[in-house]
């Protein structure tokens, strides 16, 4: 079983996941400031101000930093210095040219925003602040496609650490100090590191200088914007339900209810979601190169789910055994009535971590049209779920349509790659899934089943399976004892090194 394939995949989930457990406490300890100085009503203005941008974002951005990944990606693997020189040099101008026009839509519709979001044009001066970080935000992504694309995943790694720890120490003295007031800059402060730190590290990617005339801007860049106008209207769709979602949420309920569902739902997205970002970083570069291959890109895929789900089950399996204490230690008391929903979340997650890896397989395909309509059906069910939870249960009906939804769109994207790209599930996959996912469902089963003392135990004794089976599993792919041993020759060697040298 072992194969090269799966030590690639854990080559590169290791080295960005090792700075991604560094981000995790980094945004444990960010998050633990922003809930004490900000509270529930702070963190649902933080929410309302950035889901409101993100709807003009998508909206203006063309979806240019997911589509053309594809683009420099094949360009790259070419190995033509001209062709990569072209290619990126069209890019970046349509990053400009999509940057400016996300500013200028955000400013000139500020007063819509706040009277939309809040109810009140009391938000109208905050909204024309940050209208600029649209801009900023637009070319900072660009640069990081042109690492993605060109599969610098070290410095891809280095980018993101720096600008987790910048924002660590930038935002939370903001907050302290200003309290609601420092949200907007504390935004401005975060696109503007994020710009300079991509810049930096994108630097540092050779890349011939191809001077492409303005009349040849249009020609070479449209596969990239064909295939990122349909993104960025399954993108404009997904901000906009989230959007809804969060009006919705504060006209029938409160704007502290905001905060407290933007709080559990970051709470399970950026920590396993920071997962997601460490296994994806090479996955859809290396995905688009064997697309046109439909035995090595199921394959491909195959692999990536199980990694994935073998790394992510056992977090899951903490979130459902330890939500009590990790609300307490992330946020404080104030954000407990969070508590069922995340559950809920925490399950939902085993579906989403088994269909990702799935979904990505449209985008590698090209297939903009179906990308569009998978997005568009999905995200309709998503927000109708979303609503009817809501109205009746409250917080704890989002986790539970957050489950519902899920599951629909693994059976939904399954059967579309089935019939469209000859692609399925196989054995070994189907074989982790069903145990992982069922450790999962005895967890989530013990909060709610037993109390005290023993919820924790038999919780635990769960969680402990769930760990060694993934460790097993991983060793049957990778053989840790190997890697384990190359690592304490590689110190050796260091050490051994070093004594010559004094």
């Amino acid at each position: 079983m072992k194969s090269e394939g799966y030590k690639s995949i854990f080559k590169t989930t290791a080295l960005f996941g090792g700075v991604q457990v560094i981000n995790i406490l980094i945004t444990v300890v960010r998050s633990k400031f922003i809930a004490v100085f900000l509270g529930p009503v702070g963190i649902g203005i933080n929410a309302l101000l950035n889901s409101s941008t993100g709807v003009i974002a998508s909206l203006t951005n063309f979806g240019l930093s997911t589509s053309a990944v594809k683009n420099i990606a094949e360009a790259n693997a070419t190995g033509d210095e001209e062709r990569i020189g072209k290619v990126v040099a069209v890019f970046r101008s349509w990053v400009w040219i999509t940057g400016f026009l996300g500013f200028a839509v955000a400013l000139l519709t500020a007063p819509l925003l706040s009277e939309l979001s809040f109810g009140n044009n009391n938000y109208t001066v905050a909204f024309a602040l940050i209208s600029v970080t649209l801009l900023l935000s637009q070319v900072s992504a660009g640069q990081g496609v042109i690492l993605r694309g060109m599969r610098k995943v070290k410095y891809m790694a280095q980018s993101s650490l720096l600008g987790s720890l910048i924002g660590l120490f930038t935002s939370v003295p903001l907050y302290y100090f200003f309290k609601n007031d420092g949200i907007v800059p504390a935004i401005l402060v975060s696109a503007v590191t994020a710009l300079l730190l991509t810049t930096f590290y994108a630097r540092k990617v050779k890349v011939k200088k191809v001077a492409v005339p303005r009349a040849e801007l249009f020609e070479e860049g449209k596969d990239m914007l064909r295939m990122g106008f349909m993104l960025s209207l399954s993108s404009l769709i997904t901000m906009g339900t989230t959007y809804v979602l969060r009006i919705f949420i504060s006209r029938w309920g409160s704007v502290a209810d905001v905060g407290l569902y933007n709080a559990g739902f970051t709470m399970i997205n950026t920590y396993v979601g920071l997962i997601f970002t460490a296994l994806s970083a090479d996955y859809y570069p290396r995905l688009a190169g064997v697309a046109h291959d439909t035995e090595k890109a199921t394959k491909e895929i195959n692999q990536q789910a199980e990694i994935g789900l073998l790394i992510m089950a056992p977090i899951l399996c903490i979130f459902l055994v330890f939500v009590n204490v990790l609300i307490i230690v992330l946020y404080s008391n104030k954000f407990l009535a969070v508590n069922d929903m995340v559950h809920w979340l925490a399950l939902g997650m085993f579906l989403k971590a088994s269909s990702w890896a799935v979904a990505f397989l449209i985008l590698a395909k090209g297939d903009s049209k179906v990308f569009f309509w998978n997005e568009l059906v999905t995200n309709i069910y998503i927000l109708i779920f979303n609503f009817i939870g809501y109205y009746f249960w409250g917080l704890t009906g989002l986790g539970i349509s957050f489950f519902v939804s899920y599951l629909a769109y693994l059976i939904q994207v399954v059967l579309l790659a089935k019939v469209k790209y000859g692609f399925s599930f196989n054995k070994e996959f189907l074989t982790i899934f069903f145990i992982q996912m069922t450790l999962g469902i005895c967890c989530f089963a013990s909060s709610y089943l037993l109390s005290g003392i023993w919820y924790y135990v038999v919780g635990s004794l769960f969680l402990a399976v769930s760990v060694g089976y993934s460790f097993i599993e991983i060793d049957k792919r990778i053989d840790t004892k190997q890697i384990l041993a190359k690592i304490r020759f590689s110190k050796k060697r260091t050490v051994k090194q070093e004594g010559e040298n004094e």
